[in-house]
C-alpha cells in the first residue's frame, strides 16, 4: 500500500499497486479484490486512475502486436503509449488520427478517457478511430468489443474511465503522412469574440487551437493566439525548407523540473508578465505560414520533464469545461472575467472547438472547451464551484480525466449517459469490483 496521485499531484491517496506483465495474469488479481481500477501512465489529472483499494498498472502490457500498412490498422497492448507509436511510425510515414496534449498517455488510458485533440471539430475523439478492443470483464473473461460486436459495451468503454473492465489490447487506424512537418499559421485575436471567430474561420484546417490569455481584462478579455495547422506534404516541405529531412529526428528530451517550485513563484504579477510576453512574441509570427516539427506543435509541455511541479507541493487543479455552441460566447466571457479578476490562473490556457462524441460517457459536446490550470489555494474550491454553476446552467460539463473535485450534482447534470452506464456495470458485475476514487466520489 502506497500513496498515488494524478498529474495534478492532488489528491494523494493510498492504494495497493499491482503490476501484471501479461494479460493472462490479471484474472486472479481481479478475482481476489474489489475496488480496483486500471492505470496507464498516470496522466489523468485527478483521482480517476486511483483505485479505492487497488490500482492495476498496465505499463507491463507494452507490446505492439501487428501492423497492416495497407489499411493502417495497428494492434497494440493497452500499455503502449502514444509516444511509442509516434516514435515507431512517424519515420515510416504514419500518424495517429487523434492525439491529446501529451504523448505520454497509454492507449488504454486514451480510450478510457476518449481523449480529444486539436482536430475534434473535424475528426472526433480517440475512440472514433478504435477499430476494436479486448476488454477483461470483472469475471476475468476477455471479450472483443467493436461497433459491431458487443457494441453497447464498446461505447460504454470508450470514455467510460475504466469502469467497464480492463482494456488489454486495441486496434487503431493510423493515417499516412508524407512528412513529419506541419504547416502552421498564427492568427491574433484581440478579444474573446475575435478568438472564437478565428477558430470558426480556421475550422477547415486539420488542427486549430487557441492559447488564451485568461488574465487579460476589459477590452482585451479573452485575447488569444490561434494556431491552425495541416500535415505538410512533400511539396509544402520543399517550398518552405527544401534542405530539410522529410522526417526530422524526434525532439530530444528537454530539462526536467528537479523539484516542486515554491508556491509563491506563480503569482498574478509573474503570470500576467509571462502572458504579455507570450502574446507579443506569438503575434510576431502572425500571417506568415511556417514549417513546424510535429512534436512541439502537438506536445509543447512534454519538452519539460515533470512540468507539473511548477505549481508547488500542494499541486494544481485543471478546470476543463465544454459549453454548447449556442451560448458559449456569453458563458465563456463570464467565466474568463471572473478568472481574470481572481488573478491566479495558469500561463497555459487553451480554447478549442469540439464536435459531437459517440462514447456513452465521452466529454465532448458540439461547442467550445476551455481548459485552465490553477495552483491549489484554500479559496480555490469554492471559486471552481462557482464556475461549475455557469457550466451546468449552460448545459455543459466538466472533463472527467481532468477532474478532482466537481460535485455529484454538477456531474449528474452534465452526463446524461450515467444511468445506462450504471445498468451496464451492474450487468457485468463491475459495481463493486471496479471502483476508482473518481467513481466513488461522483456516484457512478
Amino acid at each position: 500500500m502506497s500513496d498515488l496521485a494524478g498529474w495534478g499531484n492532488y489528491p494523494r491517496l493510498p492504494s495497493e499497486q499491482l503490476t501484471p506483465l501479461r494479460s493472462g495474469t490479471i484474472p486472479p488479481l481481479l478475482a481476489s479484490r474489489t475496488g480496483l481500477i486500471a492505470r496507464g501512465q498516470g496522466r489523468a489529472y485527478g483521482d480517476a486512475a486511483i483505485g479505492m483499494a487497488a490500482t492495476l498498472s498496465t505499463g507491463g502490457l507494452s507490446r505492439m502486436r501487428r501492423f497492416d500498412p495497407d489499411s493502417g490498422e495497428l494492434t497494440v497492448e493497452a500499455g503502449v503509449t502514444i509516444a511509442d507509436i509516434l516514435t515507431t511510425f512517424v519515420p515510416r510515414g504514419f500518424f495517429l488520427k487523434v492525439v491529446p496534449g501529451t504523448k505520454f498517455v497509454s492507449v488504454g488510458g486514451a480510450i478510457a478517457a476518449d481523449v480529444h485533440g486539436k482536430n475534434h471539430h473535424r475528426d472526433g475523439g480517440f475512440g472514433d478511430h478504435v477499430v476494436a478492443l479486448r476488454l477483461m470483464l470483472p469475471s476475468g473473461e476477455s471479450v472483443t468489443c467493436s461497433r459491431h460486436l458487443n457494441a453497447e459495451l464498446f461505447h460504454a468503454t470508450v470514455g467510460g474511465m475504466g469502469l467497464t473492465g480492463i482494456i488489454t489490447e486495441a486496434t487503431l487506424t493510423l493515417m499516412p503522412i508524407e512528412t513529419g512537418w506541419l504547416v502552421q499559421e498564427t492568427h491574433v485575436a484581440d478579444d474573446l469574440e475575435a478568438a472564437m471567430a478565428a477558430l470558426e474561420a480556421t475550422a477547415s484546417h486539420t488542427y486549430s487551437v487557441a492559447w488564451i490569455d485568461c488574465l487579460a481584462r476589459g477590452a482585451a478579455l479573452g485575447r488569444s493566439l490561434i494556431y491552425a495547422a495541416d500535415h505538410a506534404g512533400l511539396a509544402d516541405k520543399d517550398r518552405f525548407a527544401p534542405a530539410r529531412d522529410p522526417f526530422p529526428p524526434q525532439r530530444r528530451p528537454g530539462p526536467s523540473m528537479p523539484s516542486f517550485t515554491p508556491g509563491f513563484a506563480l503569482n498574478p504579477l509573474s503570470v500576467r508578465a509571462f502572458n504579455a510576453l507570450y502574446f507579443k512574441h506569438g503575434a510576431r509570427h502572425a500571417a506568415t505560414p511556417r514549417l513546424v516539427h510535429w512534436d512541439p506543435y502537438f506536445f509543447p509541455l512534454d519538452a519539460i520533464g515533470h512540468w507539473n511541479r511548477i505549481y508547488g507541493v500542494r499541486g494544481f487543479l485543471q478546470h476543463q469545461c465544454v459549453i454548447p455552441a449556442h451560448n458559449a460566447r456569453s458563458v465563456l466571457a463570464e467565466i474568463l472575467d471572473r478568472v481574470a479578476r481572481r488573478g491566479s490562473a495558469s500561463v497555459l490556457a487553451v480554447l478549442k472547438q469540439l464536435g459531437d462524441s459517440h462514447g456513452l460517457m465521452s466529454f465532448p459536446l458540439r461547442g467550445y472547451t476551455l481548459a485552465m490550470d490553477f495552483p491549489i489555494q484554500d479559496s480555490l474550491f469554492d471559486f471552481l464551484d462557482e464556475l461549475d454553476a455557469f457550466v451546468s446552467a449552460a448545459g455543459g460539463r466538466i472533463y472527467l480525466a481532468k477532474d478532482a473535485r466537481q460535485s455529484r450534482a454538477t456531474f449528474m447534470a452534465g452526463y446524461t449517459g450515467l444511468d445506462r452506464l450504471r445498468d451496464i456495470r451492474r450487468q457485468i458485475g463491475a459495481t463493486d469490483k471496479l471502483v476508482s476514487h473518481l467513481s466513488a466520489r461522483l456516484g457512478f
